[in-house]
């Protein structure tokens, strides 16, 4: 499964092109095991009768046929930079966990993979986000007493990876035919580009989140003004009130007051912490590069100490 996910990225994903596909397999005990998978293919507006679900009902069906897992467990992903903690992707694991309970979303990053240590991790939603999403109410105040944080949206499941014989032999066969002629190369610190992109990255989300809070504080300041007018409104009604009592005149008819003044829509909070999960995710990604590049210096510096 594994390295159908590589060869289906390196094959059909370009830049930041992110590449999709079905996950196949069943459920052993209280472990998910995936045993198969088949990518969704890529199509162009001009494909507009392309229907996607009738095309994965259509392998699964050819699959049964040659008697191959085919239940559905779950989809996989590529990712650029790490940028993943996405609506798309929260939508599309919601409705697939859902409707499959113990379905989960692999998360394949090429460029981590690329500099020699395979990256790939599930995920799925917590309890408390799927009893969010049913009720689609991401108010502050549906956030707030569901106790949702960018901490809690997502639950990392373990991964164990394990490989048949014939596998194995050829992992061994394409190291032999591996382009690496120095492999001093690993330990080369040309890692700025990738540094620079995430940096680039991360800086872009942190202005989408001033964005989102100058949006908040705007909301804050209308309530504020609102309020203000409710109590002058209150105040006019009351000496009118008075007034006419003295006159010996009935008071005016109670009116509802939320009527007169319509609260201002909150604007929802759940962009704000996918983009706080976001931020998060290129601040560990910054952290693990210079973690990696620090070990390469010392690798270095002791193969230098050496060869002297």
């Amino acid at each position: 499964v594994v390295l159908k996910i590589i060869k289906h990225y390196q094959e059909e994903g370009q830049g930041n092109e992110v590449v999709q596909g079905v996950l196949l397999g069943l459920v052993v005990d209280d472990r998910l095991e995936i045993t198969n998978c088949f990518p969704f293919p890529q199509h162009t507006e001009d494909d507009a009768d392309f229907d996607e679900v009738q095309y994965q009902m259509e392998m699964m069906r050819s699959l049964r046929h040659v008697n191959i897992d085919h239940l559905h467990v779950g989809w996989y992903q590529s990712t650029y930079y790490g940028s993943f903690v996405t609506r798309a992707l929260l939508d599309s694991q919601f409705s697939y966990q859902h409707a499959i309970e113990e379905s989960v979303v692999l998360i394949y990053d090429p460029i981590k993979t690329a500099q020699g240590s395979l990256s790939l991790k599930a995920y799925r939603l917590t309890p408390k986000l799927m009893e969010v999403c049913k009720e689609k109410d991401f108010s502050p105040e549906a956030l707030k007493k569901a106790s949702i944080a960018y901490e809690n949206m997502f639950e990392e499941v373990p991964i164990v990876i394990k490989n048949s014989y014939l596998i194995n032999v050829m992992l061994w066969e394409l190291e032999k035919k591996s382009a690496v002629a120095d492999r001093h190369e690993l330990l080369s610190l040309a890692s700025s580009n990738h540094l620079g992109k995430s940096l680039q990255l991360l800086m872009d989300r942190v202005d989408e989140m001033s964005q989102d809070i100058v949006k908040y504080n705007t909301y804050l300041r209308n309530v504020s003004k609102q309020q203000q007018q409710k109590h002058q409104y209150q105040q006019r009604r009351q000496q009118e009130n008075l007034q006419r009592q003295s006159r010996g005149e009935a008071p005016l008819p109670e009116e509802d007051i939320n009527k007169l003044f319509k609260p201002p829509q909150p604007p929802p909070r759940m962009e704000s912490l996918l983009i706080a999960g976001q931020i998060n995710t290129y601040c560990q990604n910054i952290k693990e590069f210079n973690a990696q590049n620090l070990g390469k210096l010392f690798m270095a510096q002791a193969l230098q100490d050496y060869n002297n």
